[in-house]
């Protein structure tokens, strides 16, 4: 039974799509990833007029890109889809001086001057790895590579666990953003599980990002 936050979907129909999570449960890697180009000149500038983390913004439009496509929301549990009506985002950070990264998971909450200035706070203030307590199928998980031209990352998993197919979790990844033509650009990776998410939610979630970040004023 779904929870208060979350709505039961009935199989092969997710966000006015006929997906069936079945169809590809067989396949022992249902995983893909998707890298494409992100203009995110605006929100460069937006950062650096605010001095707020552009690692930090960009997760947070992420997550508000994520909900403009549905199907983001959507999460296997056994033989049932839900749809999620919040999803927090997970994001590993480093430290200024560190070489040992930690996990800092929470809300998405607020404007985006908000949302950095707590994300700055909570991770400078965490002193371990990862809440495990508050990991959960609800997330989205979220990395950088600042060091590099990202064009394509695959993440780790274990795909011998019990119900690895399942795992719903969208993970988002870029790299070193770039000067072309007087704009910024980075490779933006997403990675999916196909059961639920096809090329069109890729390329819908890509289009709401790029008028979010369009939009900053």
């Amino acid at each position: 039974m779904a929870s208060s936050d979350e709505k039961s979907l009935a199989v092969g129909h997710i966000s006015g799509f006929q997906i069936d999570p079945n169809f590809f449960s067989g396949i022992s890697n249902p995983f893909y990833a998707v890298t494409f180009r992100q203009d995110v000149t605006e929100l460069r500038n937006y950062c650096k007029e605010r001095k707020i983390s552009f690692y930090y913004g960009l997760i947070y439009l992420c997550c508000k890109a994520l909900q403009d496509v549905p199907a983001f929301a959507c999460r296997i549990r056994g033989e049932n889809v839900v749809e999620l009506r919040e999803q927090k985002p997970s994001f590993t950070d480093l430290k200024k001086g560190s070489e040992l990264f930690h996990i800092v998971t929470m809300p998405c909450e607020g404007s985006i001057v908000e949302f950095c200035e707590r994300a700055r706070e909570v991770s400078g203030k965490q002193d371990y790895f990862i809440d495990m307590a508050g990991q959960a199928d609800d997330l989205i998980y979220f990395s950088c590579l600042p060091w590099m031209d990202v064009t394509a990352v695959t993440n780790e998993r274990e795909l011998l666990a019990p119900n690895a197919r399942d795992d719903s979790i969208p993970r988002i990844c870029w790299g070193k953003y770039t000067l072309e033509n007087d704009r910024v650009y980075l490779g933006i990776s997403v990675e999916v599980n196909y059961r639920l998410i096809d090329g069109v939610h890729i390329g819908r979630f890509a289009e709401a990002l790029t008028r979010r970040i369009q939009a900053l004023k």
